[in-house]
């Protein structure tokens, strides 16, 4: 437990970045969803639409600290490689 002043506060600050946190990654799920459920109905301009988007996310995630910037970088190109999977059919 927490004994002096400095030590409450950084509690105070941790939890406030926590919350802060989890809403940007559950941001960016919720655009990675879309993202998927657009590949699974097989509309491509969709896909497009929601890549972008998705991508955009990501890299915002990374720039914030929530996402590593190897692990937003592989998502990506993963996203990528789906995308150009179902415009090619």
């Amino acid at each position: 437990m927490a004994n002096n002043a400095g030590a409450k506060k950084a509690i105070r600050k941790i939890e406030a970045r926590t919350e802060v946190n989890k809403a940007r990654r559950t941001r960016v799920r919720t655009f990675l969803r879309k993202f998927q459920e657009a590949v699974t109905a097989g509309d491509a301009g969709a896909a497009k639409t929601a890549f972008v988007e998705a991508q955009s996310e990501l890299m915002r995630a990374v720039s914030k600290g929530v996402v590593h910037k190897n692990t937003g970088s592989r998502k990506v190109s993963r996203l990528a490689a789906q995308l150009k999977k179902i415009s090619a059919a």
